[in-house]
């Protein structure tokens, strides 16, 4: 790459850098916790026949899971506090300060709402059993490093594969355990599409910001693959959510699975911004979001109508 076009890259990456990314509304990032919804949701689906008080035990899931999404968002963006004078040259000192107070803010909030999951986790583990207090220490350490050093994951290259498990197939199971009072290998596979899909939400994160991660030395998976790969990395997750959930369907593990090709109408919109300018591109991951929503909307509804 000519030092002409990073230099193009580099200010094009400044130019898109939004001082309302560090409100706390858009640091909540909204849109993404359809993810707590619908993992811990489908984990509660699954395991509500087992329940004997299901209404009380899936709002606290729900909430405890909310809460830890909310929490890893909220944190996620402490690492820019070093970076407001290369993101921001143009504006003030105290504009800056201002910046570095609201990442320190939201950090804060973030820590709460994950302290206040890890109570709600302990309560559950006292009702469920003590599986239930490994996985919510596996969760917790992942929600804790996944942009927090000595671990870091994103800087490593390892979100997309570790939200996977983490925010996909172990909030299921973890929901599902406190349904059921058991694990069922059976529950892993049923996971697998909402967790491509968990993946895919984070990937078009990435592919999102792609220049501007390039231009700043974020490490990310698609900065180490390249953008091509990237959007590679895009359809094959695509496929594997759709494949994954043509086997559940032919191992009868999935009732009206015809529901969930009503999804693929929300495919197309993503699909399309992937070849767009990076300017347009900014839309890529509320539309997944939007596809993520969808599928795991019908997919709740493909289980809870077996109920």
């Amino acid at each position: 790459m000519s030092s002409a076009t990073q230099a193009s890259q580099a200010s094009a990456a400044a130019a898109s850098f939004s001082q309302d990314k560090y409100r706390f509304f858009h640091a909540l990032r909204p849109f993404s916790l359809v993810v707590a919804l619908t993992s811990a949701g489908l984990g509660i689906v699954l395991g509500w026949p087992h329940a004997q008080a299901p209404w009380l035990l899936a709002a606290l899931i729900l909430i405890a899971s909310l809460l830890l999404q909310a929490g890893v968002n909220l944190i996620n963006d402490y690492g820019d506090r070093h970076q407001l004078d290369a993101r921001f040259p143009q504006v003030g000192v105290q504009t800056r300060a201002a910046l570095s107070q609201s990442i320190r803010f939201n950090f804060y909030a973030g820590l709460v709402c994950i302290f206040l999951a890890t109570l709600l986790g302990i309560f559950l583990a006292a009702l469920s059993g003590i599986t239930l207090l490994w996985i919510g220490v596996i969760g917790l350490a992942g929600a804790l490093f996944y942009t927090l050093e000595p671990i870091n994951y994103k800087q490593r290259g390892l979100g997309v594969i570790s939200v996977f498990w983490l925010m996909g197939v172990l909030m299921v199971l973890g929901a599902y355990f406190v349904m059921s009072q058991h694990l069922n290998w059976q529950v892993l596979w049923q996971a697998i599409p909402l967790s491509c899909l968990t993946s895919l939400l984070l990937l078009s994160n990435e592919l999102r910001d792609y220049e501007r991660d390039l231009c700043e030395g974020q490490y990310t998976l698609s900065v180490r693959l390249g953008y091509h790969k990237g959007v590679f990395l895009y359809y094959l997750l695509c496929g594997l959510t759709f494949i994954s959930t043509l086997i559940l369907a032919l191992q009868a593990w999935l009732p009206y699975a015809p529901l969930l090709l009503l999804s693929l109408l929300a495919l197309p919109a993503p699909l399309k911004l992937l070849h767009a300018p990076p300017q347009q591109r900014l839309a890529l991951t509320p539309l997944t979001g939007r596809l993520q929503a969808i599928y795991g909307g019908l997919s709740l509804l493909c289980y809870g109508l077996s109920l």
